[in-house]
């Protein structure tokens, strides 16, 4: 993608280039300034400790993990690679093996210790994947034989479905907000779908004011990135903390020293509006209104394959996970084609959901045409 990005000029930095393409921010560091990128500290950290460790194989690994540093892997990879990979040397050597001369055995012994630590099922096949894909270097190394692939060892994912906030529930949310810049978060988080790692990595240049929406980078392994859109109740909050922040930082939510707002600066604002709701046992978190935002555009109509794409998912079955939740929706698609069959034509009733978004998506024309009777 090489759109061009602009942004109102009283918003941003006198330093900011409105020429700026659409490209991924996360190339390696090319600061003269002498001090390491944060990756790359990340990257020193687990491969100092590894190597301290004085493991078998410690070597391999560090040479793993700087393998995905030189692909521009993004800095959560490595550090839960280096993570699990260490722990899972330890278990090993407690186990009086080594990666030399692994076995199936030995992974499955992994997992079962893994879930008597109490870990959850996805923390554990998480830790799994990791494992395995370490192995996969092993083999391709020469270091072990393919043998140790066949067969994998696998766990059954829990099919839990995305938890959506009612709407009453979210007018008592939009109701307790109490600051301008907590409004602009909560706003853009549930009228975008965007993950609130991403809303927090946004800079001003990001935003494109007047076709109201935003570029979110995704290139931290294929510098791709995305296009999301916000209603106009987001947009009158966003301006008004646009009008409010402190000009002279570049990221969209900020803390200390200009770097972005932690998560859990940003999650500390959700718990306390929650609790001036009287929500605090309802268990919301802030991506429940990501899951919100894809219910509700659903229920309004939109095309599963586009919602695939506002949400950044690059496997269509997560989206589809919308869809089986989706209840209001299909009562309405119920009704709908009941009235053909007792009618013998279609009900004109439009749909009962209505979201602040459903004139930005008709004028990007994302909604499902409407269907045709069944005698056509």
């Amino acid at each position: 993608m090489t759109e061009t990005v602009s942004i109102r000029q009283d918003v941003i930095n006198p330093d900011y280039d409105p020429t700026r393409q659409f490209h991924s921010r996360y190339q390696p560091s090319t600061s003269t300034s002498g001090q390491l990128s944060y990756k790359r500290r990340i990257l020193n950290r687990w491969t100092e400790r590894i190597t301290a460790s004085g493991l078998p194989g410690n070597e391999l690994v560090t040479e793993y993990l700087r393998g995905k540093y030189i692909k521009n892997l993004s800095f959560h990879t490595i550090d839960h690679a280096g993570g699990v990979i260490l722990a899972y040397l330890r278990f090993l050597d407690n186990k009086g093996s080594t990666i030399f001369t692994l076995t199936i055995s030995d992974i499955s012994a992994f997992v079962e210790y893994e879930q008597d630590r109490g870990l959850k099922t996805l923390s554990v096949i998480s830790h799994l994947r990791v494992i395995y894909a370490f192995i996969m270097y092993l083999v391709g190394q020469k270091i072990i034989g393919p043998e140790i692939m066949k067969p994998k060892v696998r766990m059954q994912e829990p099919d839990a479905l995305p938890k959506a906030i009612p709407k009453e529930d979210i007018d008592c949310i939009l109701d307790a907000i109490s600051s301008v810049r907590d409004r602009a978060l909560i706003m853009l988080l549930l009228r975008t779908g965007m993950r609130i790692g991403e809303l927090l990595a946004v800079k001003l240049e990001d935003i494109v004011l007047h076709d109201q929406k935003i570029l979110i980078y995704v290139g931290s392994k294929n510098y791709e990135g995305r296009v999301v859109y916000y209603s106009s109740d987001a947009e009158q909050a966003l301006k008004h903390w646009l009008r409010t922040r402190d000009k002279t930082k570049r990221s969209l939510f900020y803390g200390h020293s200009d770097k972005p707002l932690s998560y859990g600066a940003a999650w500390s604002a959700m718990r306390k509006t929650l609790e001036r709701a009287g929500l605090s046992d309802k268990g919301y978190s802030l991506h429940n209104l990501r899951h919100t935002f894809a219910t509700d555009m659903l229920n309004a109509g939109l095309r599963i394959e586009v919602l695939q794409q506002l949400l950044g998912h690059k496997d269509i079955e997560l989206t589809l996970r919308y869809a089986r939740l989706s209840d209001q929706r299909r009562e309405e698609d119920y009704y709908r084609a009941m009235a053909v069959i007792q009618g013998g034509g279609a009900s004109n009733e439009p749909y009962r959901v209505s979201t602040a978004l459903q004139k930005v998506f008709e004028e990007k024309k994302l909604f499902r045409p409407h269907k045709k009777k069944l005698s056509e």
